[in-house]
C-alpha cells in the first residue's frame, strides 16, 4: 500500500501489533456500504468514469457474495478490512479498483464504517430494551395487586405491589432507551469526505454520500470527522448505565429465589444444577447477566483511556476503539435477551410475598399518617407515637395490626378502633393511589401508559 515510500516490509512484531483484521472484519457490511456510496458519488461528480464505477460496484457485489459464502480470503498482510477489500477488488477487476480510494482516506473510511456499526448496534439495543419492557409489563399486569415488601437498606419498609416493583424497571429501561436514541441522533452525521484530516480538493458531494448512508448531514469539520469517537463513548456510557439496571434486577432475582425469600421461581430453562449437591437450582442466568456489567463498564473505561489526551486528528491509538465497543454491545445484547427471557419465565409466589409484606412493622408509616390525618397531630409527634407503638408491639411479639387498642390509646388517647383499617399491608398499598404510587389502580394506569407508548 505504501511501497512507494517504504522499501522494506514491516518487522514481524510490527505486523503483529499493527494487524486489526481479526477484529474489524465484522465491519465488512459497513465498509462495502460506504464504498458503494463513495463510488456512486465519484461517478456522479465525474471524478471517475462511469465505466470504472460500474466495474467497482460489480466487484464489491462479488466481494459481498464471497464474504457471505465464507470464501473471502481475509489476509493479515493487508492488516484491516479496508485494505483487504481493496486488495481483493484489484484481484477481481484490475486497474479500476485503484480509483475507488480517490478523495477519501482510511481515516474517514474507518470513522464512517465504525459510526454505521454503532448506529446499527444502538438500533438493535433499542429493540431489545423494548422487548424486555414488554416482558416486564406482562408480569406487572398479571400481578398488579400482588403484595410484597418494599425495602430500603434491604430492610422491610412499606408494603408495595409486585406490579409496582416491576414497573420501576420499566421506567429505568425507558430512560436507557432514551439515552440510546439520543446518542443515535447525535452520531447521525457522516464523516465520509473528511479524507485524511483536511478535507478533499476534489469536487465531492458530501450531502449525496451522507444521504445514501442514511445520515442526516455531513460532519461540519474534517478534523472532527476523522478524530471523533464521542459517538462510541456516549453509546458505551448508555450501555454501562443500562447494564447497571440489568444487574440490579438480576441481583433481585438471585435474592428472591433463595429459600429464605422464596418470592419467585425460574424454570429449568434459566437455571442450572450442581455437580455435587443434587438439591441445588441455581439462578445462573441472572448471575451471568449481573457479571456482564463488569465487561460493559470496563469497555467504557478502556475507550475513555484510549482517547484521553490524543491530539487531533487521527492517531493509531484509535485502532483500539473497536474491541471494547464490540465486546460491550455483544455482552449487552446477550444480557438484555437473557433478562427478557427470565422475566417472562418468572413465577411469583404470591402467598409468600404477601406474608412477608407485613413483616418488620411495615405499616408503621400508615399509623403515623393516620394520626396526622385523623387526629391532626404534627407529623413529628405522630412519628414519635408510632415509634413507641412499634416498640410495644415488638415487646409483646405481635404485629402492629394485632396490638391491643388499649396499648395504642395508652400512647395517644385519641386513637380509635378505626386505626386498624390502615394497618394491613393490603390497605397500606391500596391507599397509595397518587400518580406513581403502588396502589393496584395506579399501577394499572402506568401499565396502560407504557403499552400506548411502546406498543
Amino acid at each position: 500500500m505504501w511501497g512507494g515510500r517504504f522499501t522494506e516490509k514491516p518487522a514481524d512484531l510490527m505486523q503483529a501489533i499493527n494487524v486489526s483484521i481479526g477484529v474489524d472484519k465484522r465491519l465488512w457490511r459497513q465498509d462495502l456500504a460506504g464504498s458503494r456510496a463513495h463510488c456512486r458519488m465519484l461517478a456522479s461528480q465525474a471524478i471517475i468514469a462511469q465505466s470504472d464505477a460500474d466495474a467497482i460496484l460489480a466487484g464489491l457485489d462479488q466481494i459481498e457474495a464471497e464474504i457471505e459464502a465464507g470464501t473471502f480470503p481475509f489476509r493479515d498482510e493487508y492488516e484491516d478490512i479496508h485494505m483487504n477489500v481493496e486488495a481483493r477488488l484489484k484481484e477481481l477487476i484490475g486497474e479500476p479498483a485503484g480509483r475507488l480510494h480517490t478523495a477519501r482516506s482510511r481515516n474517514d473510511q474507518v470513522a464512517t464504517d465504525f459510526r454505521l456499526w454503532v448506529r446499527e448496534a444502538c438500533d438493535r439495543t433499542l429493540n431489545q430494551i423494548r422487548s424486555l419492557q414488554r416482558a416486564l409489563l406482562g408480569q406487572a399486569e398479571a400481578h398488579a395487586d400482588a403484595l410484597m415488601p418494599g425495602f430500603t437498606h434491604l430492610q422491610p419498609a412499606q408494603p408495595v405491589t409486585f406490579g409496582h416493583h416491576l414497573m420501576a424497571y420499566v421506567e429505568m429501561f425507558g430512560r436507557d432507551a432514551g439515552r440510546f436514541a439520543d446518542a443515535r441522533e447525535r452520531m447521525n452525521e457522516s464523516p465520509l469526505g473528511s479524507a485524511a484530516l483536511a478535507g478533499s480538493p476534489f469536487p465531492i458531494d458530501r450531502e449525496m454520500t451522507a444521504s445514501a448512508l442514511g445520515f442526516a448531514r455531513p460532519m461540519a469539520n474534517s478534523l472532527d470527522g476523522v478524530s471523533d469517537r464521542d459517538f462510541a463513548l456516549e453509546s458505551l456510557a448508555a450501555a454501562s448505565i443500562c447494564a447497571g439496571h440489568l444487574s440490579r434486577l438480576a441481583e433481585e432475582i438471585v435474592v428472591w429465589m433463595t429459600p429464605q425469600f422464596g418470592f419467585v421461581a425460574l424454570s429449568d430453562a434459566f437455571t442450572t444444577g450442581s455437580s455435587i449437591m443434587p438439591q441445588k437450582k441455581n439462578p445462573d442466568a441472572a448471575e451471568l447477566v449481573r457479571a456482564k456489567t463488569g465487561r460493559i463498564t470496563g469497555s467504557l473505561v478502556a475507550l475513555t483511556t484510549v482517547m484521553k489526551g490524543l491530539p487531533l486528528a487521527y492517531s493509531k491509538d484509535m485502532q483500539e476503539d473497536k474491541p471494547p465497543v464490540f465486546e460491550a454491545f455483544d455482552a449487552l445484547e446477550l444480557a438484555l435477551t437473557a433478562m427478557a427471557g427470565m422475566v417472562a419465565d418468572l413465577t411469583p409466589n404470591r402467598a409468600r410475598m404477601a406474608a412477608a409484606a407485613g413483616a418488620g412493622f411495615s405499616t408503621a408509616t400508615d399509623l403515623a399518617d393516620w394520626l396526622v390525618r385523623e387526629l391532626g397531630l404534627p407529623f413529628r409527634t405522630a412519628h414519635h407515637v408510632t415509634g413507641a407503638a412499634v416498640k410495644r408491639a415488638e415487646m409483646l411479639g405481635v404485629d402492629l395490626v394485632d396490638l391491643p387498642l388499649a396499648d395504642l390509646q395508652a400512647l395517644e388517647g385519641g386513637i380509635t378502633a378505626n386505626v386498624y383499617d390502615v394497618l394491613t399491608p393490603a390497605a397500606s398499598a391500596a391507599s397509595r393511589r397518587a400518580w406513581g404510587g403502588t396502589a393496584p389502580e395506579a399501577v394499572r394506569a402506568q401499565i396502560r401508559r407504557w403499552k400506548e407508548r411502546i406498543g
